[in-house]
């Protein structure tokens, strides 16, 4: 199977363009986890257990878990996922960007290692520092093309030779060159509905990661709309925040499972 293959099982099955992002912030933790050597995990597959038929995949966070000396912990979730929700995939969210031997290094990091079905690496070093994960082509290379976050613009939003501007020719790269094996998708933010839209009429049916709903302001009608395939999938709206940290008490996993049902449910009404 492939990270594309079980992305779109996960679509039907569970009837989801929900893509819960796992960001484990220890301050945030409710009580009765602060200070336990495993918090991060058990947290985590707490979340994973209440939503996993509620989401299309997974997405941890490679900073909070090696920012807390934790990537054993991850490593462990991953394999968590895999072992109790085999059919949801895991995107690795850590934004690879370098080059060659390094890059190979990388891709090993992620696909041997940690056991990812898919990893977020950035384009701004071409083709270079794409090639290496090519190797993997059972699984997913989700491109940075137009970020949610406001700064993107700086460089995204140029206007380069032929008029098109810099996101644009990510993404027609990504979907016409970089794509050989069928494996590649896009992250494209919420907060730019306009320039989603734009996107998916030039990838055709190319996966979106999207993030930016909720805690970043995205509207998620405008955001289904701009971003769906014909079909009504081809999204992976990404919700971390607004999940995880429900509630910071006991029933933490509870409350996180109502707001993914919501917001499932939110998504789905416009598709």
């Amino acid at each position: 199977m492939s990270f594309i293959s079980d992305l779109q099982t996960a679509w039907a099955h569970n009837n989801s363009l929900l893509c819960v992002g796992l960001d484990p912030d220890l301050s945030k933790f409710p009580a009765h986890l602060q200070g336990k050597p495993d918090a991060i995990y058990a947290f985590c597959t707490a979340i994973v257990d209440a939503t996993a038929d509620l989401a299309c995949a997974f997405k941890p966070q490679i900073a909070y878990f090696a920012g807390e000396s934790a990537e054993a912990q991850l490593e462990a979730l991953i394999d968590y996922i895999h072992l109790n929700h085999p059919q949801i995939p895991v995107i690795l969210d850590a934004k690879r960007g370098d080059i060659g031997a390094t890059a190979a290094q990388y891709a090993r990091e992620a696909f041997v290692r940690y056991q990812a079905d898919a990893l977020t690496v950035s384009p701004y070093m071409g083709i270079d520092s794409v090639e290496p994960y090519l190797e993997y082509p059972e699984c997913g290379l989700i491109v940075l093309c137009r970020t949610s976050n406001p700064g993107g613009s700086d460089l995204q939003n140029l206007q380069i030779e032929g008029g098109k501007r810099l996101y644009q020719h990510v993404a027609q790269l990504v979907a016409e060159k970089w794509n050989r094996h069928g494996q590649a998708a896009l992250v494209v933010g919420a907060t730019f509905p306009a320039e989603l839209a734009d996107v998916r009429s030039r990838v055709g049916d190319l996966p979106l990661l999207v993030p930016g709903i909720g805690a970043q302001g995205g509207d998620v009608e405008a955001t289904v709309k701009a971003g769906k395939t014909a079909a009504g999938n081809g999204l992976m709206i990404s919700s971390s925040r607004a999940i995880l940290y429900a509630s910071q008490g006991e029933d933490f996993a509870e409350a996180a499972r109502a707001v993914a049902l919501a917001t499932r449910d939110q998504i789905n009404q416009y598709r």
